[in-house]
C-alpha cells in the first residue's frame, strides 16, 4: 500500500501533508514555492510510492468555489499530465487555515512562529488529509 499525499495549494506556497504506508496517519511533510511544486512532487514519488493525491477544495459559505479555484483548475491539469495514472481526489478545505492556527496557539506555537506563513499551510495540509482520512468509509 502507498501514502496518500495531500496538498493546500496557494499562488505563492502550497503546504504537503502525506500519510504512513498503513494509510492511517496524516503528517505534515514540507511546504514548497507552489513555482516548484511539480519539480518537487516528481522527486517524491520517484523515492515514496504514492496512491492518491488529495488537493483541497477552497469554498466559499455558500458552497460555491473561492475565487483561488481558477488557479487550482490550473495546476490539476499541470498535475494530471506529470502523472497520468495517479487518481486524484478533492475535498473541501474550508476554515483549515483557521484550525491550523489555532491548533498552534493551542499547541503553545511562540506568537512569532505563528507568523511563518509556511507552518500554517503545512499544518492546513496536515488537517485536509486528516479530513479525507475521516470521510474515507
Amino acid at each position: 500500500m502507498g501514502r496518500i499525499l495531500a496538498l493546500d495549494f496557494g499562488q505563492k506556497r502550497t503546504g504537503i501533508a502525506v500519510t504512513d504506508e498503513l494509510q492511517i496517519i496524516a503528517s505534515g511533510l514540507a511546504t514548497i514555492e507552489t513555482a516548484d511544486l511539480l519539480s518537487f512532487l516528481k522527486n517524491y514519488l520517484n523515492e515514496e510510492k504514492v496512491d492518491l493525491i488529495v488537493v483541497g477544495e477552497p469554498k466559499q459559505m455558500d458552497n460555491t468555489a473561492s475565487q483561488s479555484e481558477i488557479y487550482i483548475q490550473e495546476f490539476l491539469q499541470k498535475l494530471k499530465s506529470a502523472f497520468p495514472n495517479l487518481p486524484i481526489d478533492r475535498i473541501d478545505e474550508r476554515f483549515t487555515s483557521k484550525l491550523a492556527m489555532q491548533s498552534m496557539i493551542e499547541g503553545g506555537v511562540k506568537k512569532k512562529k505563528r507568523q511563518n506563513k509556511s507552518l500554517l499551510d503545512e499544518i492546513s495540509a496536515t488537517l485536509i488529509l486528516q479530513n479525507y482520512l475521516f470521510s474515507k468509509p
